[in-house]
């Protein structure tokens, strides 16, 4: 039976917590100031970016009369960012030799060779832009590497000592993954794993140890924002047997689901739901790894329970979709890991009423601000873009080779497929989606094999570019 909302929105303050060459400069650690939110206590942030639909407001809240809520007016900026597919790994593991390059090389347009300052400069604009909460959506680490972990979440621990609540949840890369290793004399070695225990005792202060409820069956949680509203932190991976690429829920969760849905309904909370894989066929051509498994069923009890935004990564490319069977709104976020470099900023004010745009990590004036000379940090997003273009040409060239095709036909086709991907990724294919089908690579690909995977794909990425998949708005 479905719920019905009795408020719009409450708030108070109560407990606070994918489906791939050079070595980086030097790196400079920024925290702000803090930012102590307490009950009976009325506190004012500063301003930050606005919607376009409500330029210049805060919002301020009044709280339910609830059990232990603060009983005085709380003004909360309603901003949130995410980030997903961040592929950390701790500098320990890695000599920056020829085992480090070589990996580095073949991932898919990971640029694990300055993720280091990626990472720096995207927690400095979090920082800077005063959010009520970061939430990282999986794949946190390269391979799941216990010390990537571990040093991921000291660097978490100066956006929670600004003041900014850290909430994260695993993805397929992140625990008891058999690829965990250090690059180091020339040779991968294998590196400790991450268990699904460690994982919740290394971020107990960016959500596990926070949580109004943990999940007994899976590293799932419910979590309340300083604005009162719920997420629901879905562990969506599979890692019983070693790490799988493809997500599932877990038998037993949908009923810990159903409990905290109650309480959530029996509170008057807005629930978000947060899981690494995705909830809707957001890619047809890789539905088996990226969808979760029975999304239907999730789908139906969110639905019921009118939870209406679901936000995830995994896919590695920006886009979103509303589901035709459900009333939800899927948003995903393309990994900060591979250019653009982007992260996404929801100004939330209920299931009705929000805004969800993207920004680039600018790592140009990350750089600039430390006087770093490497080149490829001072001209960081044509370097990103030109790696990531490499990769797809690379991948394209790899399958087109030795098929009876001329060397010319291959470049373009192999340009072509390179430029419609490094466009799907940045969620604006739909800018040059007119120019790409009267090309003559375009044309190539048809004549060549319709049916091989990559020309699906590409058509695919093609067919589905018809909007912006930076921006998503309700109303």
């Amino acid at each position: 039976m479905k719920k019905t909302w009795m408020l719009w929105l409450c708030a108070g303050v109560a407990a606070i917590g994918g489906c791939s060459r050079l070595s980086p400069g030097s790196r400079d650690q920024a925290a702000g100031a803090d930012i102590i939110i307490e009950k009976n206590t009325e506190v004012e942030t500063e301003p930050g970016p606005t919607s376009p639909w409500l330029p210049g407001e805060e919002t301020t809240i009044e709280p339910l009369e609830l059990p232990d809520l603060s009983t005085e007016t709380l003004t909360v900026k309603p901003e949130i960012v995410i980030a997903a597919d961040i592929h950390y790994l701790a500098k320990e593991l890695t000599d920056f030799g020829s085992a480090f390059e070589q990996m580095a090389y073949d991932r898919d347009g990971q640029m694990v060779s300055y993720i280091w300052e990626i990472t720096d400069a995207f927690l400095d604009q979090v920082i800077a832009r005063r959010p009520q909460a970061l939430i990282l959506a999986g794949d946190l680490t390269l391979s799941g590497e216990r010390a990537s972990q571990e040093a991921l979440a000291q660097q978490l621990a100066r956006v929670e000592a600004a003041g900014i609540c850290v909430v994260v949840i695993p993805g397929n890369h992140d625990i008891n993954n058999p690829r965990a290793a250090s690059f180091k004399a020339g040779q991968t070695i294998p590196a400790e794993r991450t268990s699904p225990e460690q994982f919740a005792k290394i971020y107990e202060d960016f959500g596990y140890g926070e949580a109004l409820s943990r999940d007994p069956a899976s590293l799932s949680y419910t979590y309340q924002l300083p604005d009162g509203t719920w997420l629901l932190m879905l562990d969506s991976c599979q890692y019983e047997n070693g790490a799988q690429v493809g997500g599932m829920i877990r038998t037993d969760t949908y009923q810990w689901i159903d409990q905290e849905m109650e309480k959530a309904w029996e509170e008057g909370r807005q629930v978000i739901a947060v899981a690494h894989h995705n909830l809707l066929d957001e890619s047809r051509v890789y539905e088996e790894d990226c969808t979760i498994e029975h999304n239907e069923e999730l789908g139906r009890l969110l639905d019921d329970w009118e939870v209406e935004l679901f936000l995830s990564g995994h896919l590695h490319v920006q886009h979103h979709k509303t589901s035709k069977e459900y009333e939800i709104d899927e948003i995903v976020t393309s990994a900060l890991s591979i250019s653009p470099c982007q992260y996404g900023i929801l100004q939330y004010f209920g299931p009705d009423h929000y805004f969800y745009s993207t920004e680039k990590t600018d790592v140009s004036g990350w750089a600039e601000l430390r006087n770093n000379p490497d080149r490829n940090l001072q001209d960081f997003q044509w370097y990103a873009d030109e790696f990531l273009q490499e990769s797809f040409y690379k991948e394209a060239v790899n399958e087109l080779q030795g098929k009876g095709l001329s060397q010319e036909d291959i470049q373009g086709m192999a340009e072509l497929y390179a430029m419609v991907n490094v466009q799907a990724v940045a969620g604006k294919l739909y800018e040059i989606r007119d120019e790409i089908q009267s090309d003559r690579g375009y044309e190539l690909w048809q004549e060549y094999d319709r049916t091989s995977l990559l020309c699906m794909y590409m058509n695919e990425l093609l067919e589905d570019a018809v909007v912006d998949y930076n921006e998503k708005r309700r109303p």
